[in-house]
Parts: structure tokens; sequence; C-alpha cells
């Protein structure tokens, strides 16, 4: 029986040309020898790619694309060339595939295969938020997305706070960043004003990073402008 080849979970840049910064050789080897990619977005990925190992010809490549919406059936058709003996690289639309991200079904699926799963080490800006807003890096919890309408936001939000307290737990969630300076609002008109929040905006950007914790009383006043901005967002006491 054909050996099965090897999923790479390839990291990608979180804010626009900081490759040189953030992404190991070891990522970069890694890419330069594969023809395979499952990505979540395939200009980004095509573009993220050609970037790091600009040698490689594109058109000579394969890009499948797994996104939120694929279904169980394109996500076993995606991992047909590496069950074949092909290796594979996965990437996400930004940061570190498998967080967050839908190229964790994938993932899923190679396990049950037992196709082996190589990780690579690279920026997460959830785990990097966390590092940098001096909350309870031991107990913490990853929400994702919280509700659009704005009665389940509310309570939702309510409802991460309570956690945070009864379980000594960090809350960590993210918003669509067009619609992040209304939940600053909702965060402030919602929250006790001793809770703490951290708001971490265009991590690891040179020129655009922001990230401070205050109080939510203090942050009254001062909130910064993070229209359309990517940002990770933690409460804690």
């Amino acid at each position: 029986m054909k050996q099965s080849g090897t999923i790479y979970l390839i990291p990608t840049v979180l804010a626009e040309g900081t490759a040189d910064q953030v992404i190991s050789p070891q990522v970069k080897d890694t890419v330069r020898h594969l023809t395979y990619f499952i990505v979540e977005n395939l200009r980004t990925a095509r573009r993220y790619v050609k970037s790091i190992c600009p040698e490689l010809v594109i058109e000579q490549l394969t890009f499948v694309q797994v996104d939120k919406d694929a279904t169980p059936a394109q996500v076993q058709a995606s991992l047909k060339p590496v069950l074949e003996g092909k290796d594979a690289g996965i990437i996400s639309e930004a940061g570190c595939p498998g967080i967050a991200d839908p190229g964790a079904e994938v993932v899923k699926y190679a396990h049950q295969k037992n196709i082996k799963v190589v990780p690579f080490a690279g920026p997460s800006a959830i785990l990097l938020s966390l590092m940098a807003s001096g909350f309870n890096g031991q107990q913490f919890a990853f929400h994702g997305y919280l509700p659009i309408e704005k009665r389940d936001r509310l309570q939702a939000l309510r409802q991460l706070e309570k956690e945070m307290h009864q379980r000594n737990q960090t809350q960590i969630f993210m918003e669509t960043p067009y619609r992040n300076n209304k939940l600053l609002e909702d965060l402030l008109a919602t929250l006790h004003p001793d809770t703490r929040l951290c708001i971490a905006a265009n991590i690891t950007s040179p020129e655009h990073e922001f990230i401070q914790t205050k109080a939510i009383q203090q942050w009254r006043g001062q909130l910064p402008d993070i229209h359309k901005q990517p940002a990770v967002f933690l409460i804690y006491k």
C-alpha cells in the first residue's frame, strides 16, 4: 500500500510586509518544496507563497480552497492527493492554520486517515494578544466572533464577564473589523467599570500595532479608532 504524504501547517503573516520578521526559514524551506496547498483563500495564499518564495512559479502549483463553507465531501476530496502520497501545505488567510480556521477540519480528517501532521510555529493573534495583555495565561477561553444582533451580543458579553469571575478565566473574542468600534461601545456600556479590557489591534505591524490594557472606566473617552483594523479583545478581572 502506498504511503500517505505529510500535511504541513504553514503559518502566514498577520500584517503585510512582516514575513521576514515573523516567518521562520524552516517554513520557507518547506513551502519551497511543496506543490500542493489546501488554503482558506486562494488569492491570499497564492500571494503569500510568492512573497516568501519568489522563485516559485505559482502557475505550476496547485491550490485547493477549503473555507468555512466547505462540505465534508470537499474536505475529504482535498486530501485525496495526500492519501496518494503527495505532501501538502495548509495555509490560513492569516496567522496559524487550525486555530479559529477551517483548516482544522482538514487536520481532523487527516488524523482519521493516519496522515502525519506537522505544525510550524508562527504568529497567532490569539496567543500574542494574550501574552501582551497581562491577563491570566493559565486559564483562558477563546470564543471567536460574538453574535451580530445587539441583544444577543450584549447577553454574550454579560455571560463572558460572568464566566471570567466564576472560572478565573481570561475571555478572548473577535469582531468583524468594520464593527470594531461598535463593539467597543457595547463593551463600555455593558461591562463592570472595574473589569479590565485589552485591545490588541494590528498585531506585529511595525507602524500600527496597538496593544493596551485598562479598566473599562479608564477606557471611557479614550477609545482608539480601530475601524476596519484586525483586532482581538480580551477581558479579565
